[in-house]
């Protein structure tokens, strides 16, 4: 999945679990904290496996559920210190929605054994036919069924984010003006 299709289907997730759980929309800075899970493991693996040759492939490490539930675990315990859950599972949504949407298109494909990158390094990583790197596969972009359903969690996770009265744009408009004054003062 894309990154645009991963924002997208993890902030519905995480909406609807927000909504569920509280009956009220998302809150800033967690939404952005899944927001930010959502990219997670493609801002560790990839750079590491195409870039600096460290990991195996783009979907490894921090696309495993083995590594992610332990991580995951020992932010919940952290964050319990700090009366922070909410961000927890703000994070816990969003990276493990990218894994498992990640494990989408070939789990109704039924290739089940390209999805064990879930368990890597429990079982050895699927055999990926594309070359590592961006460039590779920001060639593969084409207006394709996968590309178009992306699009459409994107107009839905859009209209749900207008919806939910726009969590995390206060705070990063908060942010950037806070950056923009210091940069103006020196």
């Amino acid at each position: 999945m894309w990154p645009w299709g991963h924002l997208a289907a993890g902030y519905l997730l995480y909406s609807a679990y927000t909504r569920l759980r509280t009956g009220d929309s998302p809150a800033d800075v967690p939404a952005l904290v899944a927001l930010f899970g959502t990219q997670l493991p493609d801002l560790v693996d990839k750079p590491l496996a195409w870039s600096l040759s460290v990991l195996p492939t783009g979907r490894s490490l921090a696309h495993s559920l083995v590594v992610a539930v332990p991580v995951l675990a020992v932010v919940w315990v952290l964050t319990a210190r700090r009366d922070a859950r909410p961000l927890a599972v703000a994070l816990g949504v969003g990276w493990v929605s990218h894994s498992l949407t990640d494990a989408l298109y070939p789990l109704l494909g039924l290739h089940v054994d390209e999805v064990t990158f879930l368990a890597w390094p429990l079982l050895p990583l699927p055999a990926y036919e594309v070359d590592q790197s961006f460039a590779a596969h920001v060639a593969l972009i084409s207006p394709s069924p996968t590309f178009l359903f992306e699009l459409l969690l994107v107009v839905l996770a859009s209209v749900a984010w207008h919806a939910d009265g726009h969590p995390g744009l206060a705070t990063v408009r908060s942010w950037s003006g806070r950056v923009l004054a210091t940069a103006i003062d020196h």
